[in-house]
């Protein structure tokens, strides 16, 4: 029987996962809201579902879902409209990517899957809500809560290269993040295991200040260190700054004790350097 991943919001988490599936025969399912992104979705071996969709028909075929939506102020937009359509489905794995903002703000220290969820700020009171709605359900539901996410064409090296990045400089301001391709192999791993009712960190093994990271970036290209700016006298988006507002080290074990992981790239230095690498390539 072939194996159905019904993704909803096939954005860049999804597409590396698909990378990794579709060469063993599976059959992707990806909803996604423009027509150029289904034709660009199709070139890539993946069926396309315009969002608003019916997904009678795919949730017949799917044997395992993704979703990677965000949920809003009014709630999460997959369950608000086939809620219960999701829940009869005979799924036999189904994934929820969420964000390891639900931990709230720790002041640098260390958050691991047991830590209360208290979120500060909107986008993490969202999660909170989105992820009690989808356990909620009764699924074979596995939840991920992903750190800040680089990989292909999301790393430092455009705005070092062009000379628009800042070192923002917060005292003791700390973050977790992880490779694209980490992810993938994550994920994958999990549908091979699967645990319903699991939730997983996903991280590398080094948090670290962001200023540290954007200096590692212009070190590799032999490009001046980006100028240093103190956080409370930058110009930032709303958002960016909301980043700001949370700094935490959040642990990985369970990956790696339940999944079997081996990190792609551990740090940010093996994952910068790979990215450099396949610029090249």
């Amino acid at each position: 029987m072939t194996q159905t991943l019904l993704s909803l919001g096939h954005g860049y988490c999804a597409q590396a996962l698909a990378r990794r599936l579709l060469p063993q025969g599976w059959h992707i399912i990806g909803t996604t809201r423009s027509a150029d992104k289904a034709r660009a979705l199709q070139a890539e071996g993946v069926e396309p579902l315009i969002w608003p969709a019916d997904l009678t028909d795919a949730l017949g075929r799917a044997t395992h879902l993704l979703s990677s939506i965000a949920p809003d102020a009014a709630g999460d937009p997959a369950l608000m409209a086939h809620g219960a359509q999701i829940a009869a489905a005979p799924l036999r794995w189904v994934g929820y990517l969420s964000t390891t903002g639900v931990y709230g703000d720790h002041q640098g220290g260390w958050v691991d899957e047991s830590t209360p969820l208290t979120p500060t700020t909107p986008r993490g009171i969202h999660r909170v809500r989105a992820e009690a709605a989808w356990q909620a359900l009764g699924l074979a539901l596995h939840i991920f809560r992903i750190a800040g996410i680089y990989g292909p064409g999301r790393g430092p090296f455009e705005k070092v290269r062009d000379g628009t990045a800042r070192r923002i400089l917060k005292p003791g301001q700390v973050f977790s993040r992880i490779h694209v391709d980490d992810i993938a192999q994550i994920l994958e791993a999990s549908m091979n295991r699967p645990r319903p009712g699991a939730i997983y960190n996903l991280c590398d093994d080094d948090p670290a200040p962001p200023e540290d990271v954007l200096a590692h970036a212009a070190t590799l290209l032999g490009l001046p260190l980006p100028p240093a700016v103190a956080f409370d006298k930058a110009e930032m988006t709303p958002m960016a700054r909301s980043f700001y507002a949370e700094s935490k080290r959040v642990r990985n074990d369970r990956i790696k004790t339940e999944l079997g992981i081996r990190l792609i790239h551990p740090d940010y230095r093996a994952g910068l350097a790979a990215l450099l690498r396949g610029e090249t390539l």
